[in-house]
């Protein structure tokens, strides 16, 4: 795991790299939360909070899924904006592309996630920006019923 963090104004940014491996999952949700609990003042337990550590795990699952190479790490970006949390996994598979996003699962035992991602995210989607990464993005807003 390497770490990159940045705070300018009212924008704060941190990077970090896991291993493809449901270990690098776990660890990329765990962190996820931490961070955004600790940028927000929010408790672990906090709607905002469970709702990060569900778009962070469905998004790192699919990176290692669908999107590693053999030796390749995934980057997780979280950026803190002023009224949401702005998650974003980096693959190394930009050929393959997230499907769309129905609420029938093509198959019984899998394809929720990203209807997971759809139903909890304020907003998500993915770009690809070179010929060797994608980027899977959800932003998650921060308040909670009481703000």
């Amino acid at each position: 795991m390497t770490q990159h963090q940045l705070t300018c104004g009212t924008r704060t940014h941190l990077t970090l790299r896991f291993s493809s491996t449901r270990r690098g999952a776990r660890l990329a949700r765990q962190l996820a939360v931490q961070q955004v609990t600790e940028w927000t003042g929010l408790p672990y337990d906090s709607d905002p909070a469970r709702t990060v550590a569900l778009v962070t795990a469905e998004l790192a699952a699919n990176a290692i899924r669908h999107g590693s190479l053999p030796g390749r790490d995934f980057r997780l970006t979280l950026l803190a904006l002023p009224h949401c949390l702005r998650i974003e996994v980096t693959d190394t598979r930009p050929e393959r592309l997230p499907p769309p996003v129905t609420s029938r699962p093509a198959d019984g035992t899998s394809g929720r996630g990203l209807l997971l991602v759809r139903s909890h995210a304020d907003r998500w989607g993915c770009t690809v920006d070179d010929a060797y990464t994608k980027t899977v993005w959800a932003e998650v807003s921060c308040r909670t019923e009481a703000s």
